[in-house]
């Protein structure tokens, strides 16, 4: 049984993640600061198959702590998916010194730390796969996004460089690149600008379980060539 550990499982792309590992008979450490009333039900029908791990990506000391802690005991660890994410819709001259170094703790250092524990024994047993979730916000810009875009971008160059790192111990390491999703983390585009959003993506804006499953496909035996790599899922809107 591979062991999986999925970041920001609770609700959105990484329950729906954690949703499709569970079916295919993967164990999944779920990591998120609370546990949903979804993640919990989910617990109850697979036990022993489901783990719950409290964390605050943002906390930099509690992420090399618990993710030394899960590579000893929770090991070995097949799978790692960075998804968890913060963000913000304030402008950028408007946004607040501690709310912009929150977003960063939380989608760049948080991850980097996290990988950081991991890695060592996915290279140890040579084999081993590393998706970081990104966003088409890396690559193209919207407003108020530009502090979370640039973590974003710089999880993709992260995740480029490692790759070369580790590719030779036979270790994969890509991203997936999702667009405007709805989540509790667009909830706040409303009116004109979601709908400016929304036409922008010619086959209409992909759900999580769609992202949820380039995911999937990343971990799979299929993938075992690809390294390096974003895989876009926006329904064409980055075109």
């Amino acid at each position: 049984m591979k062991t999986v550990i999925v970041t920001g499982a609770s609700r959105g792309v990484g329950l729906a993640l954690t949703i499709r590992l569970l079916a295919e008979g993967c164990r999944v450490v779920a990591v998120n600061r609370t546990r949903s009333d979804d993640l919990a039900a989910l617990a109850e029908r697979h036990a022993g198959q489901l783990l719950f791990q409290s964390l605050d990506m943002g906390d930099a000391d509690a992420v090399v702590e618990t993710g030394r802690r899960l590579a000893k005991d929770a090991g070995p660890i097949w799978g790692l998916v960075n998804n968890a994410a913060i963000g913000s819709d304030a402008l950028f001259a408007m946004a607040r010194r501690g709310d912009m170094q929150r977003i960063i703790d939380t989608n760049l250092t948080g991850p980097i730390l996290l990988t950081r524990q991991i890695v060592p024994g996915m290279i140890a047993r040579r084999e081993g796969r590393i998706v970081m979730v990104t966003s088409v916000n890396a690559r193209t810009g919207y407003s108020g996004q530009a502090v979370y875009g640039a973590t974003k971008a710089g999880l993709e160059g992260f995740a480029r460089s490692l790759s070369r790192e580790v590719g030779k111990r036979g270790t994969s390491v890509n991203c997936v690149a999702p667009g405007y999703m709805e989540t509790a983390l667009t909830a706040g585009l409303t009116g004109d600008r979601l709908a400016s959003v929304v036409r922008r993506s010619p086959l209409g804006p992909a759900t999580p379980d769609e992202v949820a499953a380039a995911i999937q496909w990343l971990l799979s035996p299929e993938a075992a060539r690809i390294t390096g790599t974003v895989v876009t899922v926006d329904g064409g809107s980055s075109a």
